[in-house]
Order: C-alpha cells, then structure tokens, then sequence
C-alpha cells in the first residue's frame, strides 16, 4: 500500500511537468521511425483482415493501435477510474516492454501480430521523463486526435514522411490537397475560419483529399512543391497520389468558389 502512495504521489508531481505535447515530440522523437502514424480502423481492417497487409505493409502497429491496445484492448493496462495509477501501470508496462521486448508482454491482437518484425530493446534510449510523457500521450491520444480532426486545420510538421503519406492513398481514389499557410497571414487567418473551419468543406475536402496545412515559414513543402511555389500564402497545392504536382491556386477563396476548386480537381 506504501509503494502505491509513494507511486501515485511521484506520477502526481512529475505529471504536473508533464503533457501530451511533450509525450507526442517523444514519439516522434524516439518511435515513428517503426510506427507509422494514424490510419483508421476502418482502413486497418482492410489492411489485415483483407488485404493480408498488403495495403500498408506494416512492420509495426500504429500509433493509434498502440494508444487502442494500451486502453481499450483486450490486454488494456490500468482501469481507466483510477487514472494516477494507470499512468503508473502504463509506464512500468512500457519500461518493462521496451527494454525488454518478449511474447508474454506484448498486448497486440494475436492475429495482427503475425504480421510486425521483432520487437528490438531500447533499453538506455529514453529516460525517465521520456517513460512519463509518452505514458501521458497513449493516454490522452484519442482525445486528443479526435479534437484535432474535427478541427481538420492542423499545421503539418516538418517530419513528415512523403513514402508513408502516398502509401496513406496508394489504393484510394484521392489526390492530395497541400496548404501553403503562415501564422502571418491574414487571408490564410480568414480562409481557416470562413471556408477551412466549415464542416460542409471539410466533409469534401476528407472524401476526395489527403489534407496536409504547411507553415512555410518554418517548413520546406512536401513533393519539391517549392520549385513551383509562387511565395504566396495562402496557396493551395493539388498533388497525384503518386506524388507528383498537378496545379497550384494563389490567393484566398470564398466558400463558393473553394469548392469549385475541390470539384473540377475530380476526376
């Protein structure tokens, strides 16, 4: 019962210097060069239980299926009522996994496991902050990507990996649609809230886009978009699933005539 308290009360105060965004640049960090990020449930079935993989041709869980394992699996660590302590088991689950990967404490589906490489220790690659904040992140993921996709206007990083995003829609009927903005920019500023932040746009864009928002001031564009790039923001790139350029429109868009731009781009 005294380890218990002492456990709580040190995830307590070690929690208040902690976060999601800390937990999330520690993934990315230390554990996206394995994991890809977000691919739906959906598409994920399909990926495994149709395709035998061979739609995404995964050597690792994703993030949200390491977030869903760790929460909501079968094999969920903690119980979500008791939070403190959660975190607690959630961290001395992935100490324990880490540094030493074997069969009796991988929490993956069976099935979907037949399918990813060895699990290789990282044992001394992260520290003890790193442990809490990626335990915080797989905690608070759902929620978080869930706000952050009804928002549908977040500003892609620089780490973005062009293989795996043309993987994303390699066996989808979609282009891509790159956003030129900056936190500069008035007009990109109006567009995000009159267009971009309309669900009737954002229920387009998602049917027939992969939608990527670039901060040009702190990011170079994917696809050598910037060989065609005008310095315009906002502009607006329309990309091939194969990631070559097709056109770019400069210059802010009402609703109306944004979607024409989304209409005449389908084929």
């Amino acid at each position: 019962m005294l380890k218990k308290s002492i456990l709580v009360l040190f995830i307590f105060v070690t929690g208040l210097f902690s976060s999601f965004e800390e937990g999330k640049k520690t993934f990315e960090l230390k554990c996206a060069s394995c994991h890809r990020q977000f691919i739906s449930i959906k598409d994920l079935k399909v990926n495994f239980f149709q395709k035998n993989n061979q739609l995404y041709k995964l050597t690792a869980p994703t993030v949200n299926m390491i977030a869903y394992d760790i929460m909501d699996g079968s094999k969920r660590i903690g119980e979500k009522d008791d939070p403190e302590m959660q975190q607690v088991e959630i961290e001395e689950f992935l100490i324990d996994y880490l540094e030493n990967p074997r069969a009796n404490n991988i929490i993956s589906d069976d099935y979907v496991l037949k399918f990813f490489e060895k699990k290789v220790s990282m044992k001394d690659e992260l520290s003890e902050d790193e442990y809490v904040n990626l335990s915080i992140f797989f905690m608070k993921y759902s929620k978080n990507y869930e706000a952050s996709k009804a928002s549908n206007n977040k500003i892609l990083g620089s780490k973005y990996n062009e293989k795996n995003l043309m993987a994303e829609v390699k066996d989808k009927d979609k282009l891509f649609l790159v956003y030129a903005t900056s936190k500069t920019c008035y007009f990109c500023k109006k567009m995000d809230k009159e267009v971009l932040g309309q669900k009737s746009v954002q229920k387009q864009i998602n049917k027939n886009y992969k939608y990527m928002k670039v901060d040009v001031d702190e990011n170079a564009l994917p696809f050598d978009l910037n060989k065609v790039y005008k310095k315009m923001t906002p502009t607006f790139f329309i990309v091939s699933k194969e990631g070559k350029f097709l056109k770019q429109y400069p210059g802010s868009w009402s609703k109306k005539d944004f979607f024409e731009i989304l209409k005449e781009n389908i084929n």
